[in-house]
């Protein structure tokens, strides 16, 4: 088994650092289709760091996207290399700020600059959750070094284990319903105000 988390823990990190992120920053208002995108363009964020696996569910998703899947590994140096790294970050949201920009006409009253920062959250937020596995991050590639924490590799968490899934998902879970409730009324009035 690869190591790394499962997709819906991360999708769940992902969403979970966005409410973190739109609860700590003063927005401004933005259309219901930015928000729509956003929150899309967070889940997919969340995932895309695992496009290195043939196996991710990216392209398990799409015809023939073992085949895709396989090559792309190859480019990219194989699972944890340059998609969990700064430097492959800073390339990822530079081709998807591109991508952005050139759909932009299409989808019109849509935000981009507010899509771009809930898809780079969602990446972060799943290199965040893989320094916790025990295979760790190469944060810093080049330079050949794999990121852990806790620094004894035993304490980590593996891939699909009861830790990840009774603990840490459910964790989650708990921690954005708090989360909620306790900014119930400040999350009504930016859904009031923010979203035109």
């Amino acid at each position: 088994m690869i190591d790394s988390m499962i997709a819906r823990t991360h999708d769940l990190a992902a969403i979970t650092a966005l409410s973190i992120a739109i609860l700590l920053v003063s927005a401004h208002p933005i259309t219901l289709s930015t928000l729509i995108f956003a929150i899309i363009a967070n889940l997919v964020g969340g995932i895309v760091p695992d496009i290195d696996q043939p196996t991710a569910p990216f392209w398990r998703n799409l015809p023939i996207g073992n085949v895709f899947g396989k090559v792309f590994s190859k480019m990219t140096g194989g699972h944890r290399f340059i998609t969990h790294s700064i430097l492959g970050v800073l390339i990822i949201g530079y081709l998807f700020f591109v991508l952005l920009n050139f759909i932009s006409p299409i989808i019109g009253s849509v935000d981009v600059n507010v899509v771009w920062w809930a898809f780079m959250i969602g990446i972060l937020s799943h290199l965040i959750m893989d320094t916790f596995n025990k295979e760790g991050v190469p944060w810093l590639l080049p330079i050949p070094i794999k990121i852990g924490f806790l620094p004894i590799k035993a304490l980590r968490i593996e891939t699909d284990s009861w830790v990840e899934n009774w603990v840490i998902f459910p964790g989650l879970v708990i921690f954005n319903c708090c989360l909620y409730l306790i900014n119930y009324q400040y999350i009504l009035h930016l859904l009031r105000t923010m979203v035109v």
